[in-house]
Parts: structure tokens; C-alpha cells; sequence
């Protein structure tokens, strides 16, 4: 569904991705792990032409999208639940939903807020509460309910359980699985490794800008570098 071919990126004269490849397959989760300063949120946000490639193509559904203005890459299918959320504080619940819809233009979308609605009830309950005001968990179920607005083929998270208390960070876990099982592709930059990789099918490790490992999210969570680096030696 979307494949990286020796992308260069970066800013100024700061490379963060140096020549890096991926393939995330249609149906799948694919996590992308590597510690801080790595350039993870630069994939992702170089996916969404937020950051333009130097070098390298990225193709979506075999559309060259290198270069793709953002809001046309939204419309391609590919939406963003950005590092730290980044709702729209002074804007209630129910207008951050519609905002996450404005490249629509179609009947449903109302009813496509009852849907996140149901998949979050205490979005319903708060529903005309300024976004600003919300817990951080709930704050990440409406920047993960906006970008569900947008109907992407392909949903990519960035670190949704930064910040978040361990039940919280469990039922994040658990929708991705289930925004997964209905048929949306998943492609995970996310610091809580362990629980990382026992979503995904896929998994990719990228160390300063270089991807250094990849396969199976099973085989590369037994990996002892992995283990020594990310698990604390541990698999469990």
C-alpha cells in the first residue's frame, strides 16, 4: 500500500532520513521503532509532505505522492494522528470531528461522528467541551476520532501513548487493534516498544536516520539488540 525508496529528508542542512525504505502491505500494522532524535516523526511527517524529500520516492496505493501537497494526500487516503495530539484547544470536540473532515464534502459525516462517538462515549458526553480542557487520553481519543473523520485507507500514529497513564495507554493499544481488524492500515511510530510490537506485524528500526533492522514484529522483538536497546533484555 505505501513504499519509502531511499528517502533523503531533513531540514536545512540537518539530514534526518538518509536514504531509508519501507513497506507498509495493505491490512497490516507495521510499527516503526528507534530511540529519541531518530527521525520517526520525521517519516511520518515526510509521508504527509509536511517535510519535502531531497531524494528517494513515496508511493501510495502505486501513486507517486513525493512532494504531494498535505491536504491532497489526505485526500489520497492517508491520515496523521500527530506527536502530542495537537487538537484544536479552543474548538469543542464536536468541531475538532468536523474539522477532521474538511476535505469531505458528502452526507455521512455526521454519521461518521456518532461512529467516533461510540468507539469514545466520554467524547459524546463532552462533546461541546473545549478541546483545551480534556484529559491527555482524551485528549488522543479525539486526535485519533479526527483523523478517522477523514476515512483514510491508512492511519499513521505518532507516539499515542506519550504522556499517558498505563490503563489509558492499554486502551489506546486496544482501539489501534480494533481501527485495524475494520480494515484500516496501520503504520505506528511509538516509544512503548513492548506493546509496539505485540500489535504489529511488521516492525522496522530505524537508529540517526538509518534504517538497521527489519521483519516479522515477532522475530524483531526477540532480536537481542533490540532487547538490550528497547526491552530491558527482557521479552515478556
Amino acid at each position: 500500500m505505501l513504499k519509502l525508496e531511499n528517502v533523503v529528508a531533513g531540514y536545512g542542512h540537518i539530514i534526518a532520513l538518509k536514504s531509508i525504505s519501507l513497506e507498509v502491505p495493505q491490512g497490516s500494522i507495521v510499527s516503526l521503532i528507534g530511540a529519541n532524535g531518530a527521525g520517526k516523526s520525521t517519516t511520518m511527517k515526510t509521508i504527509m509532505g509536511l517535510v519535502k524529500p531531497t531524494e528517494g520516492s513515496i508511493t501510495f496505493e502505486g501513486q507517486d505522492i513525493t512532494g504531494m501537497k498535505t491536504h491532497n494526500i489526505v485526500k489520497a487516503g492517508i491520515s496523521l494522528v500527530p506527536e502530542g495530539r495537537q487538537i484544536l484547544s479552543d474548538m469543542s470536540v464536536y468541531e475538532n470531528l468536523e474539522m477532521g473532515a474538511y476535505i469531505r464534502n458528502d452526507k455521512e459525516i455526521e454519521d461518521d461522528i456518532k461512529k467516533v462517538f461510540k468507539r469514545f462515549p466520554i467524547l459524546d458526553e463532552r462533546s461541546y467541551q473545549m478541546g483545551g480542557t480534556l484529559s491527555g487520553g482524551q485528549q488522543q481519543m479525539l486526535a485519533i476520532g479526527r483523523a478517522l473523520m477523514a476515512r483514510p485507507k491508512l492511519l499513521l500514529l505518532d507516539e499515542p501513548s506519550m504522556g499517558l497513564a498505563p490503563l489509558v495507554v492499554s486502551e489506546i493499544f486496544e482501539t489501534i487493534k480494533e481501527i485495524s481488524a475494520e480494515g484500516t492500515t496501520v503504520l505506528l511510530v511509538e516509544q512503548n516498544v513492548r506493546q509496539a510490537l505485540k500489535i504489529a506485524d511488521y516492525a522496522y528500526v530505524l537508529e540517526t536516520g538509518k534504517m538497521v533492522l527489519d521483519g516479522k514484529a515477532e522475530d524483531v522483538r526477540t532480536n537481542p539488540r533490540v532487547m538490550e536497546a528497547y526491552l530491558g533484555g527482557r521479552v515478556d
